[in-house]
């Protein structure tokens, strides 16, 4: 394939945060249920930052934190340990499942942008931090709901593990069975989804309203000042950008404009 014949063929988007449940409320929701049941606090903040991550190792992120650490030593004595975790992740999975179903709704923008995508002969692949397990109840609903990808791979489903590795992208490229991996966008709201796609060698791009490093709904989003807004977008943009984003996006509607860009650079010989 000659330079000017390489074009975008395929898009690899994450799912909460970015495709569907704005603000990616249902593993935050979960994670403080299950501290709080324990009686240990934590924070938006401390449960946010590993997003993006298998499950499994989100909840042994969070375990990490200083602030839970913190306040897990006050409560029992020692800091959580392995197999704190698992007995927690044992419990985490069902509460996590038993809600999953209320947030697959598409955030906005997201079937137009399929549609454009669909129209444009680019194939949609997907990786997330769900297990194949939670997928079999978010897929379904966000099918039900106009939503439906061509691939859909979990981290459960790779030997080495999800996020930031690579493995999830080039198990999508498989199913896909579109190559060279310059033809690919990467698309998501986390650092983890970023590193993700710098380190399978695609060209990657964080999205900002809708997602995780925001944590806000809709409507809390909405009624940000102007000022606000913009200075949010600039921060979480630098974020994003320093986990090695291409570009960032202010919503995931904006994403056909990126790839109209990554055309031109490969038109020029440029790789991610």
């Amino acid at each position: 394939m000659t330079k000017e014949q390489l074009r975008v063929q395929a898009v690899i988007l994450d799912w909460a945060g970015t495709m569907v449940d704005y603000g990616s409320r249902a593993p935050v929701e979960a994670f403080i249920r299950l501290f709080a049941e324990r009686g240990v606090e934590v924070s938006d903040e401390a449960v946010r930052k590993p997003m993006g991550r298998m499950k499994l190792d989100h909840l042994r992120d969070i375990c990490a934190d200083d602030e839970v650490k913190r306040a897990w030593r006050a409560r029992y004595g020692a800091d959580p340990g392995e197999q704190d975790v698992q007995e927690m992740y044992r419990e985490f999975e069902p509460m996590l499942m038993s809600t999953l179903d209320r947030f697959a709704d598409p955030v906005p923008g997201a079937l137009a942008l399929q549609d454009r995508l669909r129209a444009a002969g680019i194939r949609i692949g997907t990786t997330t931090g769900y297990t194949r397990e939670m997928m079999a109840i978010i897929e379904p609903a966000a099918a039900e709901k106009g939503y439906a990808p061509d691939a859909v791979v979990t981290p459960d489903e790779m030997p080495r593990g999800g996020r930031p590795h690579p493995w999830m992208i080039f198990r999508n490229a498989e199913v896909l069975g579109i190559y060279p991996l310059s033809a690919y966008v990467k698309c998501g709201d986390t650092p983890a989804d970023m590193r993700e796609g710098r380190n399978a060698g695609v060209w990657t791009v964080g999205v900002v309203f809708g997602g995780n490093e925001l944590g806000l709904s809709q409507a809390e989003a909405a009624a940000l000042s102007e000022d606000e807004r913009e200075r949010r977008f600039r921060d979480i943009a630098a974020s994003l950008e320093a986990a090695g984003a291409h570009a960032v996006i202010r919503e995931i509607g904006d994403l056909d404009r990126f790839i109209e860009t990554v055309n031109e650079r490969l038109a020029k010989g440029e790789r991610p």
